[in-house]
This record gives C-alpha cells, structure tokens and sequence, in this order.
C-alpha cells in the first residue's frame, strides 16, 4: 500500500500543491520563494527519508507569515492523509539532534490528538528572508492539521540558521519513527483501537 497523499490549499494570501510520499527516498522538489525554508524542508525530507514537492505562491510583498504558515497546514493535511488508518505504525517518534553548538529534542506522539509545546528562544528576527518567530507557527500549524502531538525543545544553541536546522531535521527523524511500520504491530497501537 503506497503512502503517499496529494493536498492543495488556495486562498487569497496562499496558492500551495503539495505531495508527501512517507515511504520516500529523501528527494525533494521546492518552490516556496523562500530559500532559506526551502533550505529546511530539503533537511526535513532528507533526513526522515520522505519525498516531498511543495510548490507555494504566496503573498511575499507583504511578509513570509502567510507562505509558510500554510505550507504548515497542507503539509500536516498531507501527513494525516498519507498516513491512513495508521495501521502497524510505531506512533511515537524521537531525536535528539546535534548540530555544532547546538541541541534539539522533538518527540512526536501520531495520536490523532494535536498538542503542540515549543521552547527555545531565537537572537535574531530572521535568517535569510524567513523570520525566525515563523519557526513556532510552521510547527504548530503541522501538529494540528495532522492530528499529532508535538514537542520541541531547543536545549542548547546561539547560532539561529544551526537551531532552526536542527529543528526541522530532528522532526523529520522523529516523525520517520513515528510512522514507520513495525512489524510486531499487527494493528493499532492504541488501547481504544483507533489512533
């Protein structure tokens, strides 16, 4: 059974088509007109080992808030779709990611319940033409369009591009754990019987 979800949002702010494919091979193909969160997404897909496109024109005369916030929302959508009935997956993902100065914690629960916790702190306003408070609402807006609980600490770290790299890439490693297939799982991994 392939897992792999098409998803696309448009409004007056955002025009986003995006396809996630869990069982990738790491490629990607991005069009966000935002090099920096393209940067990310790459790291994202890269290292969780997904096969991402997510093409976005969005309203950057005004800001980057709008582009990225919704590539959050159809991304989470594309997560939870692509995911199914999420029968035999792990559920619970980990990592705590290393990158020079830099320390990062996600742990992702795919209960169908999204919870979204942050903590960390950024020195700048932005790196490159994506602003660092963007980070907090790209995730928040995955946890709940995806139905997941999420958590990410930031537990060491001064350089803003090292934290907010180690960021997206500790999720995706997490969330390659969470939704990948263990086979001592014969059916839902819940007590109620459904996730």
């Amino acid at each position: 059974m392939e897992r792999i979800a098409k998803e696309s949002r448009t409004t007056k702010e955002t025009n986003i088509e995006i396809t996630f494919n869990i069982d990738g091979s790491g490629k990607a193909e991005l069009k966000t007109g935002i090099g920096f969160f393209d940067h990310m997404l790459d790291g994202f897909t890269r290292h969780g080992f997904f096969d991402l496109t997510a093409i976005c024109e969005g309203d950057l005369e005004v800001d980057c808030h709008h582009s990225i916030e919704d590539v959050g929302i159809v991304l989470g959508t594309a997560i939870k779709n692509a995911l199914g009935d999420k029968k035999g997956i792990r559920r619970f993902g980990s990592c705590i990611l290393p990158m020079d100065e830099t320390l990062v914690l996600c742990a992702i629960d795919l209960s169908g319940r999204p919870y979204f916790a942050f903590e960390g702190e950024f020195e700048h306003d932005r790196v490159g033409e994506m602003d660092t408070e963007m980070v907090r609402e790209f995730f928040y807006a995955i946890s709940y369009a995806a139905g997941m609980n999420l958590h990410i600490r930031m537990m060491a770290g001064k350089n803003d591009h090292h934290k907010t790299e180690a960021v997206f890439k500790a999720f995706g490693r997490a969330l390659d754990e969470a939704s990948s297939i263990d086979p001592r799982v014969t059916d839902i991994l819940s007590t109620k019987g459904s996730l």
